[in-house]
């Protein structure tokens, strides 16, 4: 399989938080439906928006400071780049938690794509925009989360090489029925699961 470029998420796929969005979504008094919390949020009253993204972003930053990298991470981006695959990072994420996350750990992407720069997953957009920017077609990417919004984005892309890292079994009610995936406890085993899809 020709691979040029992988899809990377953030939080719970390379970064683990304490962070739990069905908490935030509880303090928000938004259902917990599995949709992004954002959208929950669009649909609040005007007068209350302003403050539930201020909420938000405040967890964000706690999961920030708080957080740590996810073993392998930094092996697997060497491992990426060694094979040719071209790292992108997209995350539902803000740009300025994402970044701080970046610059505190010293990790590079080629592309880094955060909700201010794009659609939202499950959208499928958040996944073609950054592979048409690199000219890369969906048949030649990878990508590496651990929610059922990297699986329905990339199902919807037709991005066949799906890799969820550990995910929480809550979520397998809305993974898109038919799509497939390669399913691992860790980041270690996924560079085992893209050096079998290269063929190498």
């Amino acid at each position: 399989m020709i691979l040029r470029a992988a899809l990377v998420d953030m939080d719970g796929t390379i970064w683990e938080t304490p962070v739990r969005m069905s908490a935030v979504r509880e303090q928000l008094g938004l259902p917990q439906d599995g949709r992004p919390v954002l959208h929950g949020i669009a649909e609040l009253p005007r007068s209350q928006r302003a403050q539930a993204i201020a909420t938000l972003e405040a967890h964000e930053q706690e999961g920030v400071e708080r957080g740590r990298l996810r073993p392998g991470t930094r092996e697997l981006l060497w491992f990426l780049r060694s094979r040719g695959v071209r790292p992108v990072l997209v995350t539902n994420n803000s740009r300025e938690s994402t970044q701080a996350v970046l610059t505190r750990h010293k990790l590079s992407f080629d592309l880094v794509c955060t909700r201010d720069d794009g659609p939202l997953k499950p959208d499928p957009g958040a996944f073609l925009g950054p592979l048409a920017r690199l000219g890369v077609p969906p048949e030649q990417a990878i990508v590496l989360g651990d929610s059922h919004f990297d699986l329905e984005a990339a199902h919807a892309a037709r991005i066949r090489a799906v890799i969820l890292v550990a995910p929480p079994p809550w979520m397998r009610s809305y993974f898109p029925p038919g799509a497939a995936y390669h399913e691992v406890p860790d980041l270690h085993a996924a560079r085992g699961i893209v050096t079998n899809l290269l063929g190498q």
